[in-house]
């Protein structure tokens, strides 16, 4: 018994580490990654069931590890594309095209949620993290004003990836088992626009001053405009290998990162002074340890049956207000292994509440910072995005992702 304290103990302390890091000056990467193997080591060293039990506790490590693999692997191939195309200018003149030179604050914050929205729901969220990034931070506003749109680029980012199975790994999951399927999954945008529109207007109150945008289009090569075709085939590619195949999006994206490094050998831009395969450091490695120390602690947190425990709130409630405890508890416990306890539960659910599910655990995870991929990735690249200033606009992503939820109850319920 005392083993389960413990490794919820070193969870807590995670958390703890994160809130406060700005305070301890410890980075929240070495802190849950130093939690993460701990709790693992304390699993091992503990067992006195014989090597039945030490046999499932590696087994369990070795899921989990795999399973971080294959995200550590996607985000990796994802985000060396992300980083070659911003490094030429491609990103750069993309956001260029899509703002005016001169914009007023209001438009230029529903505008940004328009673009975070349409783009996550391409790519994942991450890549449209990443690229939403660096759109907020060309336009130069002051802190406050950043961190407004901040809260709505992360709340966007999930909102549009959760209607395609490459924009979410928890809809990607639902959808392999065969909850939903893909024109149902494609109904969710209407209700997540909604949400962010939502959000967008709460956020915009305040709002009236101009923003001149500093437009500096780079020069456009011919191997670059292949590699971003690359790119967008391979997003597309995702889809249809996966729907038609069941390929692993990880495969498809890893097969996308080795056509990227052949296209710029064969136009010779693979040169000494700017190795195609040096893209690959310049990824944000803080965000994936970030993420190893954070599924090692939910690992070893399912491995001792605490995650399981979270199923009898289905048995308290109705799935209607349990999906919806499962979006809020999403932004706490990653929605991963929230979704995979789920899905593995027996639970059974109509198609409209398995929709639910879907909307609530991929957008849930917005309402803390460190809910989502997105959060953690806008913040370790915003300068003064932290847990403590993002929890300041809790309540308008509240309301926003309940706008969400309940348009998704009335879509699924009474059009579909």
């Amino acid at each position: 018994m005392w083993l389960h304290y413990a490794v919820i103990g070193l969870a807590l302390l995670a958390l703890l580490g994160v809130v406060l890091e700005e305070v301890i000056h410890i980075n929240k990467a070495k802190i849950t990654l130093f939690l993460g193997a701990l709790a693992w080591i304390l699993l091992f060293v503990s067992n006195h069931g014989g090597p039945e039990n030490q046999e499932t506790i590696i087994h369990g490590l070795e899921s989990n590890i795999a399973e971080i693999a294959s995200l550590w692997l996607f985000l990796l191939a994802a985000m060396t594309f992300v980083a070659y195309l911003n490094k030429k200018g491609m990103i750069e003149n993309l956001i260029y095209l899509f703002l005016p030179k001169q914009v007023s604050e209001r438009k230029l914050l529903f505008l940004t949620g328009l673009f975070c929205f349409i783009f996550s729901s391409l790519a994942d969220n991450i890549t449209a993290t990443l690229v939403s990034v660096t759109l907020i931070l060309s336009l130069r506003m002051d802190t406050a004003k950043t961190l407004r749109f901040a809260a709505l680029l992360v709340f966007a980012v999930n909102s549009g990836g959760v209607a395609l199975i490459t924009g979410d790994v928890t809809t990607l999951m639902i959808f392999l088992q065969d909850k939903v399927e893909i024109l149902d999954l494609l109904m969710l945008s209407m209700p997540s626009f909604v949400a962010v529109m939502f959000m967008a207007t709460i956020l915009s109150l305040g709002l009236s001053g101009e923003v001149t945008v500093q437009q500096h289009r780079a020069e456009v090569r011919s191997v670059d405009i292949i590699i971003a075709c690359v790119f967008l085939s391979t997003i597309v590619g995702t889809i249809i290998l996966n729907v038609a195949y069941q390929i692993p999006p990880v495969l498809t994206f890893l097969f996308g990162l080795s056509i990227m490094f052949l296209v710029a050998r064969f136009f010779n831009d693979d040169i000494e002074n700017d190795p195609i395969l040096e893209y690959i450091r310049s990824i944000e490695f803080e965000a994936l340890l970030f993420f190893l120390g954070i599924l090692l602690l939910v690992g070893a947190l399912k491995e001792i049956n605490v995650l399981e425990s979270l199923l009898s709130m289905y048995s308290l409630a109705s799935p209607l207000v349990a999906n919806y405890l499962m979006g809020l508890l999403s932004a706490c416990i990653d929605n991963v292994p929230l979704t995979a306890a789920l899905l593995k539960s027996g639970i059974t659910m109509t198609k409209a509440e398995w929709l639910g599910l879907t909307y609530a655990v991929g957008v849930g995870g917005s309402l803390l910072i460190i809910g989502s991929a997105a959060g953690i990735v806008a913040m370790s690249k915003i300068p003064g995005l932290t847990f403590g200033k993002y929890a300041r606009y809790g309540l308008a992503l509240l309301g926003a992702y309940s706008v969400g939820y309940a348009g998704v109850y009335l879509l699924a319920n009474y059009v579909i």
